[in-house]
Parts: C-alpha cells; sequence; structure tokens
C-alpha cells in the first residue's frame, strides 16, 4: 500500500532553515505528481508547493513561499524534500505530504502522510 510519512520538523528560530522528508513507500516517488501542504493553526489546508513527475517536472509554488522553499526528489532515497529557508512565523503549521492521482499537479491528492509540525520562534 502507498504511505507517506513526513519527517524533519520541529522548532526553527526566524530566518532560519529546515529540511522536510516524506518517505514514499508502496511506489517510487517518481510515480505520481506530489505537493506539500501545510495548516496553520486556525486557518485551513494550503498547498505549498506541488511537483510533477514526468515531462519537464514542472514546479507549482505558493505565492508566499516562492523564492525561500525549495520542492525536491532523491530517487535513491525513494524520498520529496521540501527545503525551508528564511522562514518565517507565518510558516509555522502542520506539514503534509500528498500524492496527486497522475503525474501532474491537478485535482485533488488521493494519499497523505501523518504529518510534522513546524514551529517557527522570533
Amino acid at each position: 500500500q502507498l504511505q507517506l510519512v513526513e519527517s524533519g520538523g520541529g522548532l526553527v528560530e526566524s530566518g532560519g532553515s529546515l529540511r522536510l522528508s516524506c518517505t514514499v513507500s508502496g511506489v517510487t516517488v517518481d510515480r505520481y505528481a506530489m505537493g506539500w501542504f501545510r495548516q496553520a493553526p486556525g486557518k485551513e489546508r494550503e498547498r505549498v508547493s506541488c511537483m510533477s513527475s514526468r515531462g519537464d517536472g514542472k514546479v507549482y509554488d505558493e505565492d508566499s513561499v516562492r523564492g525561500r522553499f525549495t520542492v525536491s526528489r532523491d530517487k535513491a532515497e525513494n524520498t520529496m524534500y521540501l527545503l525551508m529557508n528564511s522562514v518565517k512565523a507565518e510558516d509555522t503549521g502542520d506539514y503534509f505530504c500528498a500524492t496527486y492521482p497522475r503525474y501532474y499537479c491537478a485535482g485533488q491528492p488521493d494519499s497523505w502522510g501523518q504529518g510534522t509540525q513546524v514551529t517557527v520562534s522570533s
């Protein structure tokens, strides 16, 4: 069965960096388009970024993280990463990875990890 497990969250100072990992089991990490989502306290879940799994591997970034966060895949580790640089207080929240039904970042995700918490301190 397809499983996604996030890790790497924790407490980080404003301006610092974290790298989140999403380890994939059951399929290769490039089988489906995959995205990172987050849910801040009292807010709705939002997509942070998404990466297609075929073609040019097009990446879609939320405006609020563009230029600061970088999504990538490591096929050898069967893992998708989210490198978070220059973090801000607004980046605090629970971060989830998810797969899409196809190779492209469209529609609704159909598999989710359990999340990892990121807290940005001042």
